[in-house]
């Protein structure tokens, strides 16, 4: 049985190698203290709140859906079920969200997952040069621009609130 700071199932590591595997610049930042809400992040970076690309987990019926939405707002779920023509979307409980990505809420990444998830990437965040995303952990954030999250996430992109 392997723990959890075995290599092969380090969260941070498996961002690091997902990143590099898309040809994406290793940025990953690991801080003393956590940064598990885009407040703390935006704070322990000098950066708006608004730049922070949280890495969102539900539900859509029994399989995992990730939003990538601004930091300074909240997702409006009835407005993205009607965009995407689906049925009710749940935020996804603390099990289901490991199971799905291998990372605990409050550090989930957008990319390191087990398998590929269905991603949605908030339009609102292009206004920003340099994104922050968590890097797998509660202490870890890596940078990118939104054109190159796009890509590597495979995101659709949506207005989300």
């Amino acid at each position: 049985m392997h723990k959890a700071t075995d290599p092969v199932h380090d969260p941070v590591l498996n961002v690091r190698s997902a990143l590099t595997a898309a040809g994406a610049e290793d940025t990953v930042r690991t801080f003393e203290d956590k940064v598990p809400t885009a407040a703390a992040a935006a704070s322990a970076l000098g950066c708006d709140v608004a730049a922070i690309t949280n890495s969102l987990i539900f539900e859509l019926d029994g399989e995992p859906l990730l939003i990538l939405a601004s930091g300074a707002a909240k997702v409006d779920t009835g407005l993205v079920a009607e965009k995407l023509g689906t049925g009710k979307i749940r935020r996804a409980k603390p099990d289901f969200v490991l199971e799905h990505t291998g990372q605990e809420v409050g550090g989930v990444a957008p990319v390191g997952h087990p398998r590929k998830i269905r991603t949605l990437l908030d339009v609102s965040l292009v206004a920003h040069p340099v994104l922050w995303a968590g890097a797998g952990d509660h202490n870890s954030m890596f940078s990118i621009s939104y054109e190159e999250l796009k890509t590597i996430t495979d995101a659709q992109e949506l207005q989300v609130r």
